[in-house]
């Protein structure tokens, strides 16, 4: 093997499949990345056998091959390298990288390519179509809702689902449900569902992409795996086995009072609680009142005993009861981040049943069940 490429493109793609280098060290060949040259480019791939990522690169190609070097070896040597061209050399008993950029020389010893995993092959004949800036906004109303608990694989996941145009992707981590839709211009052939690593949808919604871009996705019934394509990349990951919960009997869908409040000002203020209600497990105490100011007001209280108090209250336009109820401020303030509304309504019923937050300009394609705290824990 030996090519040439550039460095920033080198180091903008070994950032990216760095994200799925094995970092348990389950087997020394997981810790390296392998490289190889492909139809005129230089492929990067690494994997964990649980998320794969292939990264392609232009390069000018003297001659074929491949090996697999120590992840962070390459990584921190390619990102002190002058912003040149990079000359990758295998060496004649190919055990080695040779790495050349300027006047730097530096020799990597890797292992050999053959006992690399083999990665997932996209098949474009088997392949749903989505727009990807639409999945990207998908991914990221949804993914930080997944749990990060280990104990919990299920819910790790996110619900992907395709019946007939609607794409739908739910999240949920026990404490909260984020539900976002969309409408495909190509419906696929038969219904789609699958439990998809929340931490490979935060993959795919790194990749980059303008408005018009779409990106192809492997996701046959049978196969315990899911490969999302685009012209420079492939992420493929294995799917979360199992049922998912039944997230609908869990959305609420009769309300005792409706709230309108400003995106903006209720985002600014769950910060400033979450300053206080920290220390307290995030417990802040909302209560909604429709019979104060013009049209009704939000009085946020937060207390904690080590770092003290907070109180402030927010205009904001209420139908119905007045009610007093306990959220977890930073599970509000993650929702407030993703939508672009200019208002949300916070539908609302008791205070120890579930509420539901919706963008108010987004109709039912994006749903939010928030669970409420009980004050005396």
């Amino acid at each position: 093997m030996k090519l040439s490429v550039s460095q920033s493109l080198l180091s903008q793609a070994l950032g990216i499949v760095s994200r799925s280098v094995d970092t348990k060290r389950l087997l020394p060949i997981l810790t390296n990345i392998l490289l190889t040259t492909e139809d005129g480019n230089l492929r990067l791939s690494a994997t964990n056998l649980e998320l794969g990522i292939n990264y392609r690169i232009p390069a000018e190609i003297a001659s074929e091959g491949s090996i697999t070097v120590p992840a962070k070896t390459l990584i921190d040597l390619v990102n002190t390298l002058p912003n040149d061209v990079v000359h990758l050399e295998l060496s004649p008993d190919a055990s080695t990288l040779i790495v050349r950029c300027v006047q730097v020389v530096t020799d990597i010893k890797g292992l050999d390519a053959e006992d690399f995993p083999p990665m997932p092959v996209f098949d474009p004949q088997d392949a749903v179509v989505f727009n990807l800036p639409e999945l990207k906004k998908m991914i990221q109303q949804v993914a930080f809702a997944a749990a990060t608990d280990e104990t919990r694989p299920m819910l790790q996941g996110i619900y992907l689902t395709v019946n007939g145009n609607e794409l739908t992707l739910v999240a949920t981590d026990g404490y909260r449900i984020a539900k976002r839709t969309q409408s495909l211009e190509n419906a696929p052939d038969a219904p789609i569902s699958a439990i998809i690593p929340a931490r490979a949808l935060i993959e795919v919604n790194r990749i980059p992409g303008d408005s018009s871009d779409q990106i192809y996705v492997n996701l046959a019934s049978g196969k315990n795996q899911v490969i999302f394509h685009q012209e420079h990349v492939d992420v493929a990951s294995q799917l979360i086995s199992g049922t998912y919960i039944d997230y609908k009997a869990i959305i609420p869908r009769n309300f005792k009072t409706d709230t309108v409040v400003s995106t903006a000002a209720l985002q600014k203020a769950c910060a400033q609680a979450m300053i206080i209600a920290r220390d307290s497990k995030f417990l802040t105490h909302f209560t909604i009142r429709p019979d104060a100011g013009d049209d009704g007001l939000i009085q946020i209280n937060a207390v904690s005993e080590e770092t003290g108090t907070y109180d402030n209250q927010i205009p904001a336009t209420v139908n119905g009861e007045t009610l007093n109820i306990a959220f977890n401020v930073r599970f509000l303030r993650d929702v407030l981040d993703v939508v672009s509304s200019p208002q949300v309504m916070i539908r609302t019923n008791t205070n120890v049943s579930p509420s539901l937050i919706t963008p108010l300009d987004d109709g039912n394609d994006y749903e939010y069940v928030l669970m409420p705290m009980n004050p005396k824990r």
